[in-house]
Order: C-alpha cells, then sequence, then structure tokens
C-alpha cells in the first residue's frame, strides 16, 4: 500500500495540490482496536476491595509472569503511530491552509471534554450530599482525570504536524533517531541522577518518534517491517534483561519504576515492535469483514475513551461500594466466571453515554474565522493548558476543574467566528 504525499509547505500557507482526504482501513482499524484493548484493560486489570469506607485499587497484571501480556497489550504506541499516519495524511491532502486544519483538530479534541467537565464538576458535591463515601468519590474523581494524559500529548503531535512534516521532508529517518537519542539521554539523566522528574522529557521524545513514524507509513515508505518488529522486540528485552526496566509496559503497584509514566526507552522499543509486526500483519488485517463496525465505531472513539471509566466507576459504586462484592482473585475460576455479568453491567451503562454524548465528537457547524498561526498555537497553548490542569488534579471539587474548563473554552473562542465590519 503507497499513499504519497504531498510536499509540505510552511505552516502559514495553503499548498495548491492538496486534495481530499481518504480513509484508510489499516489506521482506522488500529485506531478501533487499540481503543477496544484500552477498554478492555481497564475494566479487567482492576482489582477492586471495599473496607473500612475506603476503596483499593490494585492490578490484576501484578501477578507474576503476566507482564509479558502487555507488550502486545498496551497499544498506546500503535495509537500513536495511527495518529502519525492520519495527521500527516489529513494535513498534506486539505485545502485548508494549515492554521485552519489546526483549529479544525482543536475543536474536535476540546469540544467533547465539555460534557465530560459539565458532569463531573458538580457529580461530586451531589454525591457527598447524598452520602457516598468521599474516599471512593475521591478516587473516580481523580482518575478520570488522569486518564485525559494522551490528549494532552496527542494535542502536541497534532499541533507540531505541519513542522514535523517539513523536518520529515528534509531529514527522513534522523529524525525519529534524534528523537530515539534524545530519549536516552533522559532515561540515562533519569537512572544516574534518580530524579524521575526528568524522565518526563520522554513523553515528548517517546511519542512524537513514535508518531514519526506514522509519516513513513503514509508515503509507503515504512519497509522491512518485520525487521522492525524483531529489532524492536529483541532491543526490549535486552533492556529489561540488563537494564534498569521492568517487563511490564503498564504500571504497577508498588513498582520502583514504571515504563508509563513517564515513558521509557523500553517503551519506545515495544512501540517499534509493536510497529513493525502489525504492518507486517497488514495485508491480512485489511481482509478481514469489519469495514461496517469501523464505520460505526470510528465516531465514537473519543466518546467511548473519556467515558468509559466513569462507567467503570458507576459499576463500582453499586457493585464494590453498596453491595460489598470485591474483586475475586485474579486469575482463579471465580475470576473468568464472573466476566460476563461484571461485562454486562458495564455495557449496559456505557451504551446510553455512547448514545448521549457521541454527538459531541462532532463540533457544531458555525462558520469559523482565519486566524492567524500564532493564534492557532495560544489556542492549542490554552486546549493543552486545560486538559493537563485535568490530568494532574482530575475532578476533585476544588477550584482546579473550574480553570481547566476556562482555558478549553478560551481556546475553542480563539477557533471561533469572526464578526465582519
Amino acid at each position: 500500500m503507497t499513499v504519497l504525499l504531498d510536499r509540505p509547505t510552511a505552516p502559514t500557507t495553503a499548498p495548491a495540490a492538496r486534495v481530499a482526504s481518504a480513509r484508510d482501513p489499516f489506521i482506522d482499524l488500529l485506531r478501533v482496536v487499540g481503543m477496544a484493548l484500552i477498554v478492555f484493560q481497564h475494566w479487567t486489570i482492576p482489582v477492586l476491595d471495599y473496607e473500612g469506607g475506603r476503596l483499593t485499587t490494585g492490578n490484576a497484571l501484578s501477578t507474576p509472569g503476566v507482564w509479558v501480556v502487555t507488550w502486545l497489550s498496551q497499544v498506546m504506541p500503535l495509537v500513536f503511530f495511527a495518529g502519525g499516519a492520519a495527521n500527516a495524511i489529513s494535513f498534506t491532502r486539505s485545502p485548508a491552509p494549515a492554521p485552519a486544519w489546526l483549529a479544525v483538530r482543536l475543536r474536535r479534541l476540546a469540544w467533547p471534554l465539555l460534557p465530560l467537565a459539565a458532569v463531573w464538576i458538580p457529580l461530586p458535591h451531589v454525591l457527598l450530599s447524598l452520602g457516598v463515601p468521599a474516599q471512593p468519590l475521591e478516587v473516580g474523581a481523580k482518575l478520570t482525570g488522569q486518564l485525559l494524559w494522551f490528549l494532552a500529548v496527542y494535542l502536541i503531535a497534532v499541533t507540531a504536524t505541519p513542522y514535523a512534516l517539513r523536518l520529515h521532508e528534509r531529514y527522513g529517518w534522523r529524525v525519529p533517531a534524534a528523537l530515539a537519542a534524545l530519549a536516552v539521554l533522559t532515561d540515562v539523566a533519569r537512572f544516574a541522577t534518580g530524579l524521575d522528574a526528568v524522565g518526563y522529557l520522554n513523553v515528548v521524545f517517546v511519542w512524537m518518534a513514535v508518531h514519526q513514524l506514522g509519516f513513513f507509513y503514509a508515503e509507503g515508505r515504512l519497509r522491512g517491517a518485520w525487521a522492525l518488529a524483531l529489532g524492536g522486540f529483541s532491543a526490549a528485552a535486552l533492556l529489561v534483561a540488563y537494564g534498569p526496566y521492568p517487563g511490564s509496559m503498564i504500571g504497577l503497584p508498588g513498582a520502583e519504576v514504571s515504563n508509563m509514566a513517564p515513558p521509557t526507552l523500553a517503551m519506545l522499543a515495544v512501540g517499534l515492535g509493536q510497529v513493525g509486526l502489525a504492518v507486517t500483519l497488514r495485508p491480512a488485517l485489511v481482509r478481514l469483514p469489519v469495514r461496517r463496525l469501523l464505520d460505526w465505531a470510528g465516531p465514537r472513539i473519543m466518546t467511548m475513551y473519556l467515558w468509559h471509566m466513569p462507567a467503570l466507576f458507576a459499576v463500582t459504586g453499586v457493585v464494590v461500594v453498596l453491595l460489598g462484592v470485591d474483586t475475586p482473585r485474579p486469575g482463579s475460576v471465580l475470576w473468568f466466571a464472573g466476566w460476563p455479568v461484571w461485562f454486562g453491567l458495564l455495557c449496559l451503562v456505557m451504551w446510553p453515554l455512547l448514545k448521549g454524548f457521541a454527538r459531541f465528537e462532532t463540533p457544531p457547524s458555525l462558520p469559523y474565522g482565519t486566524a492567524g498561526w500564532h493564534g492557532m498555537l495560544a489556542a492549542a497553548g490554552l486546549v493543552g493548558g486545560g486538559v493537563l490542569t485535568l490530568t494532574v488534579g482530575g475532578f476533585a471539587p476544588g477550584g482546579g476543574p473550574f480553570l481547566a474548563v476556562l482555558a478549553l473554552l478560551g481556546g475553542l473562542l480563539m477557533t471561533a467566528p469572526r464578526t465582519r465590519v
């Protein structure tokens, strides 16, 4: 499969050669399957226990030896790879100038967050007044916000796309290689100094390196995928065996080091392996009869991502907190036997959320004005600041969520219609 990119131009001008965009079934499949795996993990791996007014959350993947599953189930690398390919195809084929292209994506990222905030900001106060225990509610409000980290990082990737494409055109493979080298230096500094905060530089270096690989796929230049898969997974195995990295690609309770928060060189290596494996399997994957499923799920992906954790907390509140039914021991017969009931309850809660909030994935059709590139960068900064505030502080009672919503609204208003005199 080859998708040729039109030559990227300066971010403030619109290339005349851009044409209408087309869907790539492989990229659509990666996005939907990736989201399905994220939801599946978040709904199955929590080990929930309520005692003495406190809700404790363990992780089923803490079971010895199970961590190897995360090398395939931790699909965030594939999500960023698919995002890079989709952004490259969309930007180079759009007839709109770069600021207008970014404005559309800002609206698509920020608009679905508004109903989430509209529900979660008053919800803790209402539930506390009804006598709901404070600690479980605090856990739910915090974790719902933490999940938004992906949107904050993806916003960086989207905003950087026009510039990253120019670097890609000029330097090719040297761009992801440089990002990987920076990831190496970051990990060296992190583990040499013991300052975990240094590692958060890899939030940019690791995820942007994987995002950059999507550009090569969009051009049809990602060849030797089997070698990329073998090299990536082999490098990850060596890093885990001889380096300071844990085997799990998902953060586990009590672990001294996480490969996910912040991402590490081991996560990048697994990401390369996943990308290589996925592209190797592409001919078989695109023949799967799932087009109708992709068409249905695609416009609902953001809604599923934002609302699957609130659905989990709603079921947890009833089953675990109210009825006192704790999670069975992971891997036991009772644990597996309870899956149909657990998933059935979660789907019953999730379905009306999808029906009610999926409409917000499409921003209102308004006669939007045309802001310059600097204005769109400022808008992206406001939206990113709002998302980051919710990521760090969650939706716990206080002023943080209000400030986050104000930032989101400010960013959206900067892409709003302009009054012409």
